[in-house]
C-alpha cells in the first residue's frame, strides 16, 4: 500500500515536472517570436523612411543614379524578405551596405548635408538603426536561451517529445564582412 503511494507520489511529481518544463519551453518559443517581431517591426520603419531618404538625396546627387537604385533594389529585397532571420540577415547585410554608401555619397554633397529635411532623416534613420540593434540582441538572447533548454538535460528530454525547434540567431554573414567595414569617403 505505502509502495504504490510512494510511486504514485514520484509520478504525479515527474509529469508535474515535465509539464513545468513544457510550459517553460513554450513561453520561451513565445518569448523568441515576440522578439522576432519587434525587428521587423524597426525593421518595416526603416523601410518606410528608405524612399523618402532617396528622393531627397535625387535632387542633389542626379548623377549618382547607380547608387540610389543599389538603394531601393537593397530595400525592395529586404521588404520582400520573409525568410528565416539568417536569410533576412544576408537581405539586411546589403541594405546596411547600401545604406552607408548613400551617406558616403551625402557627405560629397555639402548642400545635402545641410539639407534640414536630409538631416532629419539621417536622425531618424541612426534611431531606428539603435532600436534595430537593441531588439536583435533581445532575439538573439531569446533564441540564445530557447536554444540552451532544447540542448539541456533534462528539459532536451521534453523538448524532443515536443519537437521544439531550435531558433535562429539573426547576425551578419562571415560573406558579408564588407558590410562591417567602414565606409571610404573620398572628395
Amino acid at each position: 500500500m505505502t509502495t504504490s503511494i510512494i510511486l504514485v507520489v514520484l509520478v504525479l511529481a515527474v509529469a508535474a515536472y515535465a509539464i513545468g518544463i513544457y510550459n517553460k519551453l513554450v513561453a520561451q518559443k513565445n518569448r523568441v517570436h515576440e522578439a522576432w517581431s519587434d525587428i521587423d517591426v524597426q525593421m518595416k520603419r526603416r523601410y518606410d523612411l528608405i524612399p523618402n531618404l532617396v528622393e531627397t538625396v535625387k535632387g542633389y546627387a542626379a548623377h549618382e543614379q547607380g547608387t540610389l537604385e543599389k538603394v531601393i533594389a537593397a530595400r525592395n529585397a529586404a521588404v520582400a524578405d520573409k525568410g528565416d532571420p539568417a536569410h533576412q540577415a544576408q537581405t539586411e547585410g546589403m541594405l546596411q551596405g547600401a545604406l552607408k554608401n548613400l551617406f558616403a555619397l551625402a557627405e560629397s554633397y555639402p548642400d545635402l548635408k545641410a539639407n534640414q529635411n536630409f538631416m532629419s532623416l539621417q536622425a531618424e534613420l541612426s534611431q531606428i538603426e539603435d532600436h534595430i540593434q537593441k531588439s536583435r540582441r533581445y532575439y538573439n538572447g531569446s533564441a540564445r536561451d530557447m536554444n540552451n533548454l532544447i540542448e539541456q538535460f533534462p528539459s532536451n528530454l521534453v523538448a524532443g517529445r515536443f519537437a521544439f525547434e531550435k531558433a535562429t540567431f539573426f547576425e551578419l554573414e562571415a560573406s558579408q564582412a564588407a558590410a562591417r567595414e567602414p565606409v571610404a569617403v573620398k572628395f
